[in-house]
């Protein structure tokens, strides 16, 4: 049974669109992760710092060899200037290195903490976050939005701010050289700003876009993996193939256009230091025929001027960087900023010794999008489980009965009314503390790439590790899911399941899921439907072990088989968002004209699904 409304509201492909801010503000949301890093990207700063002075240093040692021993033909002061030149030139090259070695590791850490604090967050948003939010967009944010922010923290932020500096040293030098040259080069870096004002508000656009779309494409892939059976069964192969070509013809063109963008920009770094040499050259060689320059200022001006140029020429790259790490950051807080609207209470209660009372008290519920001409799923449930006793939960498709189960630990939360446990109300409780209480085993059984013990165990925190207790407790729920096929696979419990657990049938995959909920040994056992991939007769053995569980605890069942019917004490017929009817099955065969329609409906299913069974033996 799927827990969506008959009408459900469209998922977006991607964030809502939020209100753009600057740059500066955007990636200044860093500094709490970047904050324990700081002191030795600060190190790395001045290291490059200390490698661009002494690259400018190196023009001056020039202006003195020209103007002073090649001047005077005294070969005896060369070489000692040679060597200061060979000194500056090695005193660079380690402070690059230190530079690099200062700020790698801090970048991954940054990287490890930011992905930890999406981890978690993930982990924390309720499930409506997830109905609507592709996966692909998830994973591009957790794996390239985040190693795009790592490189501009580790490289482009501290060339930016290196490079700036270096660049302004480098202007004061030339101009204290020569005002004449270095007003010529002060102004034509003039239109080198101008564009890449509008550089930024052109690449910015174009690079949220790019980003988008590679999560997008990373969900198509996604899902065609994932549903690799369907589309090999259906043949539709080629047409998958071809949205996939579609998304990523779009990417290519969206990639093209920032190619086009970043050549823009290139053009003018490219173009304006060339216009500004030429110029300079000819005002240059014109000032020392006047003597108003000397041949060795001259050689050392140009000399500057060419340190300056990687700088320069780097705005490009570093640019399209931080704003390609901007867009970053905004995707990453898009997830961060994400409104969490099932939460702990301030101070949560406990119960220390669950009875297992569950009572649904005029529980209405409907989805967030749902348009509001629709009526609400549930429409005032009221439903009351006493400790120990097991209900079956009826009704036709779509009638909110996996709904219902999921509001008993907060995979969504009630919009009127409220579910309560031993008389507190749900809501009132930690969620870690109410998911220990209950625990639930699902139609759809999803496994984890893990082994078969993790998988059963994944309820019980104290069975982390392997101990006598653990191995107990597996044995037993895997004795009750009919699950000792387990023993069979290569390496017993401690077998990989493979992603999603594929590697195994789905029956058997059910049976791992159901023993997964019965070792977490919880006050209440929510099944949703869980056995129904199975065989007759294995359910049959299953219920038949279940009964000895289901002794000590409550549980709420839904049926879409009478057989499983039969497990329970007391059956709760759902109709139009409605508990209409409460009884023993007998007692409702007999008084509710609907619940007899609703298990002949069964019935007949029941007898078709055995009739292929049959047919295949």
């Amino acid at each position: 049974m799927t827990a969506r409304p008959a009408h459900p509201p469209p998922a977006p492909t991607k964030a809502p669109p939020q209100p753009r801010t600057s740059t500066f503000r955007s990636l200044a949301r860093l500094y709490p992760y970047a904050k324990p890093a700081l002191p030795r990207i600060a190190l790395g700063m001045v290291a490059a710092l200390l490698a661009g002075l002494v690259a400018l240093a190196i023009p001056q040692v020039l202006l003195r060899l020209v103007d002073g021993p090649l001047a005077d033909n005294d070969p005896n002061q060369i070489w000692p200037a040679v060597f200061i030149v060979l000194g500056l030139g090695v005193l660079e090259a380690i402070m690059i290195a230190l530079r690099r070695w200062f700020v790698l590791t801090p970048g991954t850490h940054i990287e490890a903490r930011m992905r930890n604090s999406l981890y978690s967050r993930l982990q924390d948003l309720p499930v409506t976050f997830h109905d609507r939010w592709p996966s692909g967009q998830l994973l591009s944010r957790a794996v390239s939005d985040l190693n795009l922010i790592r490189r501009w923290v580790s490289f482009g932020l501290v060339l930016i701010v290196v490079n700036f500096l270096t660049i302004v040293i480098g202007v004061v030098i030339l101009v204290s050289m020569s005002w004449i040259l270095g007003v010529i080069f002060v102004v034509c870096s003039v239109p080198l700003w101008v564009y890449g004002f509008v550089f930024e508000e052109k690449y910015s656009v174009i690079a949220r876009r790019s980003q988008d779309q590679a999560g997008d494409l990373a969900t198509a892939v996604e899902e065609s993996v994932h549903g690799i059976r369907v589309l090999k069964a259906f043949g539709r192969g080629s047409f998958a193939l071809k949205n996939f070509s579609s998304q990523a013809e779009s990417l290519r063109g969206t990639e093209i256009a920032k190619a086009r963008a970043i050549a823009g920009i290139w053009l003018w770094l490219l173009l304006v230091p060339d216009v500004a040499f030429a110029l300079g050259l000819v005002a240059g060689v014109w000032l020392t025929s006047q003597g108003q320059l000397s041949v060795g200022e001259l050689l050392a001006f140009f000399a500057t001027a060419t340190v300056l140029r990687f700088p320069v020429e780097s705005i490009g790259f570093l640019l399209s960087m931080t704003f390609d790490a901007r867009t970053a950051t905004d995707r990453f807080f898009d997830v961060m900023d994400s409104p969490n609207s099932i939460t702990d209470p301030d101070e949560p209660r406990q119960i220390d010794a669950p009875q297992g009372r569950l009572a649904f008290e005029n529980v209405h519920f409907r989805y967030a999008d749902s348009p509001e001409r629709f009526p609400d799923l549930l429409d005032g449930i009221d439903l009351v489980l006493e400790p120990g006793e097991t209900m079956a939960l009826v009704g036709l498709t779509g009638s909110g009965k996996s709904t219902l189960t999921a509001l008993t630990t907060r995979l969504y939360d009630v919009t009127g009314g409220r579910v309560t446990l031993d008389g507190v109300d749900i809501r009132d409780l930690g969620r870690e503390d109410l998911r220990r209480h209950l625990a639930m085993a699902f139609e759809d059984a999803t496994l984890f790439s893990a082994s078969v013990r993790e998988n059963v165990l994944l309820g019980r925190s104290e069975f982390d590790e392997p101990s006598e207790a653990a191995d107990a407790a597996l044995e037993a729920a895997l004795t009750i899911a009919q699950a000792s096929f387990v023993h069979d696979l290569p390496e017993g419990v401690d077998t990989l399941v493979g992603e999603e657990g594929m590697s195994l049938s789905g029956g058997q995959r059910q049976r791992v899921a159901l023993a997964r909920a019965v070792a977490a040994k919880p006050a209440v056992l929510i099944l949703d439907d869980p056995l129904s991939a199975l065989d007759v007769n294995t359910e049959s053995l299953v219920e038949t072990a279940l009964r000895e569980v289901l002794v000590s605890t409550t549980a709420l069942i839904v049926a879409h088989r009478p057989s499983t019917v039969m497990l329970a004490d007391r059956v709760a017929l759902l109709e139009d968002g409605r508990i209409t009817a409460v009884g023993t099955h007998s007692e409702l065969l007999r008084t509710s004209p609907h619940y007899t329609f609703v298990i002949s409906s069964l019935e007949d299913e029941e007898r078709r699904e055995n009739t292929r069974v049959e047919e295949t033996l």
